[in-house]
């Protein structure tokens, strides 16, 4: 099905940000709550979410929609939020959301689908294996893939939930534990000069490992120079993620981030995919 394409400005950037840590009253909160909600607790979501990998793989399936990749020869679109724009306030703003995913989000979609007009379209995913080999690919057709795959793995606070049994064990095995994954994390998030991205995902020896990339490069292109991995958990650090709400203070946002992170869509990205050698099969 061809749909419209509407070209729309980018946001200028601005410049800056701080590595001054927070202070540690909310950090400790929240990991709290996440921790409470992966020992079980009396939390809802951690019941429910134990209950679906308990179910298996027919539960799982029928709690999400599986993701699809894009039909070969079809151009790139761009895949609507799987939440409202407001739904992840106060940690991540309305205005931020509409922008993102509106304007950058579809410059990308625009700009890889004009370098490959009147070529075959391969999958999003199989795109990204040669995209270094082109500028335009590896800015717009990574930038595609990094935001499709990141707004999936984003959901209100309330239904963040927990790890899976499977990948709190992984979590644990790789790095002693979740508080410990999410200083790693964030630490590498934070310490991306400028631009670019975070990402844990499956190494070659099945660990969990965790790095960052410049721009819109991923762990998926060939001689990207990051950790062999596939990713199942991206955060976006670009500035327009962040700056209307948060301006220099990214740790702040990344702190935040971990509020709305979709651990159901993780779980299932590492358990289905990843765990298994797979890269997950992100629409558009």
């Amino acid at each position: 099905m061809l749909k419209a394409l509407v070209v729309a400005g980018v946001v200028a950037q601005c410049s800056g940000f701080s590595l001054a840590p927070r202070a540690g009253v909310a950090r400790t909160h929240q990991r709290s709550a996440l921790t409470l909600r992966m020992k079980g607790g009396a939390s809802p979501e951690r019941r429910e979410a134990l209950g679906a990998v308990l179910g298996a793989g027919a539960a799982i399936a029928g709690a999400m929609s599986k993701p699809e990749t894009a039909s070969a020869g079809a151009a790139y679109t761009l895949p609507p939020l799987p939440f409202g724009y407001g739904e992840l306030e106060p940690h991540i703003d309305e205005m931020t959301m509409k922008i993102h995913h509106d304007k950058h989000h579809q410059a990308y979609v625009n700009n890889v689908n004009k370098a490959l007009e009147g070529k075959e379209i391969p999958s999003l995913v199989d795109l990204q294996k040669g995209a270094m080999s082109s500028d335009v690919i590896r800015n717009n057709g990574g930038g595609h893939y990094n935001h499709a795959f990141f707004w999936t793995t984003l959901t209100p606070a309330a239904k963040s939930g927990a790890p899976s049994a499977a990948l709190a064990n992984a979590i644990d095995s790789s790095f002693g534990g979740m508080d410990k994954m999410m200083d790693e994390f964030s630490g590498a998030a934070a310490k991306r000069f400028g631009s670019g991205w975070a990402w844990l995902g499956v190494a070659p020896d099945g660990k969990l490992v965790i790095d960052s990339t410049p721009n819109q490069d991923n762990p998926l292109m060939d001689g990207a120079g990051t950790k062999q991995m596939i990713p199942i958990l991206g955060l976006d650090v670009w500035e327009h993620a962040y700056y209307l709400k948060y301006q220099n203070k990214r740790p702040e946002y990344i702190e935040a981030f971990f509020n709305v992170v979709n651990w159901g869509q993780v779980s299932k990205y590492y358990e289905e995919y990843a765990s298994k050698g797979m890269p997950v099969p992100i629409q558009g």
